[in-house]
């Protein structure tokens, strides 16, 4: 793979590979300009966020970065910190650690800091990682929690408003891993204007400025795209009855493929 230094926005299905090749890991820090990178690390999402950030800050330290700086945030004033807010201004990239989806936007939302990070993510001034919860609270509605091994239902999911950085996707992670098809399927049913996309574990959708997406990793990435669906019952049974979904359309992509947001479509190359 190129070692591209264009910046980029990084949802990642949850772990990662920490070990051995490190490739989603080695195209962050490759994203965020290599020796010259300047990483904020946010732990928040973790009930241990002292010690994901020391693991991760270790990784990216040997990894060689410039300069890295663990944004311990566990009380939403932390999110107007001068010193840390001074550090995201400066930096090349941002990485948000695995834990509870809940718990990060509700340290982070709104805040002066997780605010900056979204206009510079979006601005493309900065490469935006996430993981796991990292991953789920990328889009404007956020899957907060729900179960698997059902048919798809509106009991299934639990929606909530997550922190805006790819408002028109919603993302389930750990997906195939943790048999999370039936309840992605059912927040889409309940948001037809957003495009569902399921990351498998250690697997990335890594997002360009041009509006394309490329997957990288071990796992696959799953698309649920309901723009053409002809109908649902969704607004007419009751919570736990089975869902109805007609002309649902379904993407399974693997490392190396793109897809383009806009368009809906797989990106061929030179089309």
């Amino acid at each position: 793979m190129p070692q591209s230094t264009k910046t980029a926005v990084m949802v990642i299905g949850g772990a990662e590979d920490k070990i051995h090749g490190r490739l989603i890991l080695q195209t962050f820090f490759q994203r965020c300009g290599g020796s010259d990178a300047r990483i904020a690390i946010i732990p928040s999402a973790s009930r241990e966020p002292a010690v994901i950030g020391s693991r991760y800050h270790d990784i990216f330290e040997e990894m060689g970065a410039k300069a890295i700086e663990v944004l311990d945030i566990r009380e939403r004033e932390h999110g107007e910190d001068a010193v840390w807010q001074a550090f995201v201004e400066d930096c090349t990239g941002v990485f948000m650690t695995g834990g509870d989806q809940l718990r990060l936007c509700g340290l982070l939302s709104d805040t002066p800091i997780m605010e900056r990070v979204r206009m510079r993510a979006q601005l493309g001034e900065i490469t935006l990682a996430g993981t796991s919860a990292g991953a789920a609270v990328m889009g404007q509605q956020m899957i907060a929690g729900g179960g698997s091994g059902e048919s798809p239902n509106r009991s299934l999911v639990d929606m909530t408003t997550g922190l805006g950085i790819i408002p028109e996707v919603i993302v389930d992670q750990h997906f195939h891993n943790r048999n999370r098809m039936a309840r992605l399927l059912s927040a889409v049913a309940s948001h037809t204007d957003r495009l569902g996309i399921g990351i498998d574990e250690d697997t990335c959708a890594l997002f360009e400025g041009d509006g394309t997406f490329q997957v990288i990793g071990k796992g696959t990435v799953t698309i649920v795209d309901p723009r053409e669906v002809s109908h649902t019952n969704y607004a007419s049974v009751g919570a736990s009855d089975p869902l109805s979904i007609h002309n649902m359309r379904l993407h399974i992509l693997s490392h190396g493929d793109r897809f383009d947001l806009h368009k809906r479509q797989i990106a061929v190359p030179g089309r």
